[in-house]
């Protein structure tokens, strides 16, 4: 299906400008929400609106004109997890999903579908497991509990009549944003090195990939969950080494053990330590194509650019 307006909510991080330009490059208009009164802009074909969901605050004319909805916001998991922090972290996914289905039921909007983020984290950390969407266990850490309060808050769309996909993203790589800089600094100084044994699966996908699945979801009326990861997973010590390949830098240093990430990080060290080896089969099924299928390729087109 066609779509010729979509409301985009975090349409200014890392991931939502990508999708931004693409849908542009399809003709279709996008309406944004920010809490940043600076960042509104009033192009036809861009239209910035205010929200602020902690408040419960929302310009609801964000949505008029609008066919579907692609839901991106959410604060960012890479900072120190505080308590109050992580409070941040869940309530800016739940409250404004919450926000937007109020917003919709009480102005009597016909948004035809959501397409929302979620994340592997839902997946329990193992080192030999394969996970699909159909998988039913749930990691019992923080970003576990996060995922799914996000994934139930999300399912109140469907309650409005309106179709609902949740695409659970992996690791993204991108040469301005993510993981990817912050894993490139280090080996560029000759200092680059696994995490703990260096085992555990990195579920990762192109930027670019990922802003197409979204897209292509939509485009296609796919309904259901779907990872949003690239076909062949890598482990921790292959991501590294392929970095410092792409990058001709050596690799001298031993791994980096679990308890000085700890030490430096706190809680959030699990980032870096989590395995979680996540299947693409399902949007590949339904004929989405890779273009970054396997992470050299991957890697090449963002650190050589």
């Amino acid at each position: 299906m066609k779509y010729n307006r979509v409301l985009i909510t975090g349409a200014t991080g890392l991931i939502g400008q990508e999708i931004v330009r693409q849908c542009h490059n399809l003709g279709i208009d996008v309406n944004y929400l920010t809490t940043s009164k600076s960042k509104l802009s009033q192009d036809n074909n861009y239209k910035g609106f205010y929200w602020n969901p902690t408040k419960g605050e929302i310009d609801k004319t964000c949505l008029e004109g609008v066919d579907a909805i692609i839901n991106l916001v959410g604060a960012s998991i890479s900072k120190r997890w505080t308590a109050s922090y992580k409070k941040e972290i869940l309530e800016s996914r739940t409250k404004s999903a919450e926000l937007l289905q109020h917003t919709i039921r009480f102005n009597d909007y016909n948004i035809e579908h959501v397409v929302s983020a979620s994340a592997i984290g839902i997946y329990p950390s193992n080192l030999t497991k394969y996970y699909d969407e159909e998988s039913q266990e749930i990691s019992k850490s923080f970003l576990g509990d996060v995922v799914v309060a996000w994934e139930s808050a999300v399912d109140g769309f469907k309650d409005l009549g309106c179709k609902l996909t949740k695409i659970r993203i992996g690791l993204v790589l991108a040469n301005d944003g993510g993981a990817l800089p912050e894993i490139v600094k280090p080996v560029k100084l000759g200092a680059g090195a696994a995490f703990g044994s260096g085992d555990q699966w990195q579920s990762w996908i192109h930027l670019r990939d990922l802003a197409s699945l979204f897209l292509y979801t939509l485009e296609n009326n796919l309904e259901g969950i779907f990872n949003g990861v690239a076909p062949n997973p890598v482990t921790n010590k292959d991501l590294t080494k392929s970095v410092a390949e792409v990058l001709e830098k050596p690799l001298i240093l031993p791994n980096i053990p679990k308890f000085a990430m700890k030490l430096f990080l706190g809680e959030m060290h699990i980032l870096l330590f989590e395995s979680q080896r996540v299947c693409s089969k399902k949007i590949e099924d339904e004929g989405f194509q890779f273009k970054f299928a396997n992470l050299k390729p991957a890697l090449e087109d963002l650190l050589l650019e």
